[in-house]
């Protein structure tokens, strides 16, 4: 049994969507890359025809550049394993797959199988959302983490401390994977459901963490503010450094300040506060 690998270049914004569709015509491995996702499907379940019209269909909207290549069977570990190397985000975290060796030199080690969802980290929004969150006080704090993806990020803040985490993704195959993950990192505080922001009772969390996109953030964040504490903390990342400006806006008549961001390769991250 061979593979085909889609090795497709595509904005952020339609990564996901775009996940969903290959997933329904027989595509079930991904990884995120810098430019966009890698995508596997066996041979046999692999259709030329339909595979080109769907990229046809998104090129229309978006730039979008693919390549695709045979993966014999006999290296397709080898590919995977390849494709997902460990990352280092500072000195302190290391995020690896469980077919990696562990550095017990670093202060928190997170294993990630990501198969079908995004957050392995090697994605700049991932790692600096996860940078943020080492600067911020999570000990015996609540934690509302939305469109969990891999639980990544709900994971590490278990590691920091707190004390009860609610994860939920839109997605099927992410609430999985997140589970998967919450139990591969041995953690006991996190709770993980398939639904939406819209869908979740309004609890009071210390710290809320959502890293989607520039147009879900803009429109979700007044409900974001609703599940804050007052002096509590949201973490936002998934636009670009051109896009703050109309973050901020939206955030302060919501009664968020903004305390810190960061930016690299013109991704952007950025933390409020709640105030009065």
């Amino acid at each position: 049994m061979n593979y085909y690998e889609a090795n497709i270049e595509v904005e952020e914004d339609y990564a996901e969507i775009l996940i969903a569709e290959l997933a329904e015509i027989g595509f079930d491995s991904f990884l995120e890359t810098d430019n966009g996702i890698l995508a596997y499907i066996e041979e046999s379940l692999f259709n030329d025809a339909i595979f080109k019209q769907l990229m046809e269909k998104y090129a229309n909207k978006t730039t979008l550049f693919y390549q695709l290549k045979q993966i014999p069977k006999e290296n397709w570990n080898e590919e995977w394993e390849k494709n997902f190397q460990p990352i280092e985000i500072g000195d302190r975290i290391l995020v690896r797959a469980d077919f990696h060796l562990s550095q017990p030199d670093f202060e928190h080690e997170i294993i990630i199988t990501p198969k079908m969802s995004f957050g392995t980290g090697h994605h700049e929004t991932t790692s600096q959302v996860m940078q943020l969150q080492l600067g911020i006080d999570h000990k015996n704090k609540s934690v509302l983490d939305v469109g969990t993806g891999t639980g990544i990020l709900a994971i590490l803040a278990e590691k920091l401390g707190a004390s009860y985490i609610r994860a939920f993704d839109i997605d099927e195959w992410s609430v999985e994977n997140t589970i998967e993950n919450t139990a591969l990192n041995f953690c006991e505080n996190i709770s993980v459901e398939q639904g939406t922001i819209n869908e979740e009772e309004i609890k009071i969390y210390d710290i809320v963490l959502a890293n989607i996109n520039r147009n879900i953030l803009l429109t979700e964040i007044p409900t974001y503010s609703k599940f804050l504490k007052t002096e509590g903390v949201l973490v936002i990342s998934g636009f670009y450094e051109k896009d703050i400006a109309d973050i901020e806006a939206v955030a302060i008549t919501h009664n968020l300040k903004k305390i810190r961001q960061s930016s690299k390769m013109e991704w952007a991250a950025v933390v409020f506060s709640k105030i009065d």
